[in-house]
């Protein structure tokens, strides 16, 4: 970590994948129990939405075990948010595209979002908070400096195909670098072809990563024109041949 009181770094593995917690605020002790707080709280989220966990509530509400009204609040929380998701996007937002119940591709930016209002309310007000490359911004980077986003290409390992630039920020990336094609067309239940990757920019990570699966699965041409209808977000799409597109107020700039 950096030096006492100059910031808070903690990197923690869950969910599947790596979790980055940057406070760029003086590292004060309520600071500190907020991280630890906000870490085993990750873990909870795990336990509780794994779709890989059979013991998990979401893989005995999708085996019918139990139902809406026996999960907790949260549970509840994160179905409905699905719901509206589903219903904002035209279903190319689903929960049940492999007729499995799935959430994950709303629980990971919201457990991101949740982390980054724990860190608020304990008084952090210039913080990223990373979950696999799906990033919450407060504040500022520094003083007067905004923060830097590398979105990576996913055709050219090691490459970034794009810089976002702003404060408080939402960025999700959706695509096939990491895991292959295992984003599914809802209309077909198909891996869904046609995007390499795509970038959405908002203001709250929990909307805007379910955003950014629902325009992968649209495909570019789609996907730019809708994200381009919604307000407070913006997209970049890169198709299989390694075509570049953007809506006109994407706050990032060529790498």
């Amino acid at each position: 970590m950096p030096e006492p009181g100059r910031g808070l770094r903690h990197v923690e593995h869950a969910m599947g994948t790596v979790f980055s917690l940057d406070v760029r605020d003086p590292a004060t002790p309520a600071l500190r129990t907020a991280v630890t707080r906000a870490v085993a709280w990750l873990h909870h989220a795990d336990g509780v939405f794994s779709t890989y966990r059979p013991d998990s509530v979401v893989s005995r509400l999708g085996r019918g075990e139990i139902t809406y009204r026996q999960c907790s609040r949260e549970v509840r929380e994160v179905l409905d948010l699905c719901a509206e998701a589903e219903e904002v996007t035209g279903g190319w937002f689903s929960t049940t595209a492999g007729a499995v119940l799935d959430p994950s591709g709303l629980v990971k930016g919201w457990a991101i979002e949740r982390v980054s209002d724990l860190l608020h309310a304990a008084g952090a007000r210039n913080t990223c908070v990373n979950g696999g490359g799906d990033l919450q911004l407060r504040g500022e980077a520094a003083p007067g400096v905004p923060w830097r986003v590398g979105i990576a290409h996913p055709l050219r390992p090691g490459a970034v195909a794009a810089v976002v630039t702003g404060r408080d920020l939402a960025v999700a990336t959706s695509g096939t670098a990491e895991r292959g094609p295992h984003i599914l067309d809802p209309h077909t239940g198909e891996p869904a072809s046609g995007c390499a990757s795509v970038t959405v920019v908002g203001r709250h990570l929990t909307t805007t990563d379910a955003y950014a699966t629902a325009a992968f699965a649209m495909g570019p041409s789609a996907a730019l024109a809708w994200v381009a209808s919604l307000d407070g977000h913006e997209a970049l799409t890169i198709d299989t041949t390694g075509r570049t597109d953007r809506t006109p107020g994407f706050p990032g700039t060529d790498a």
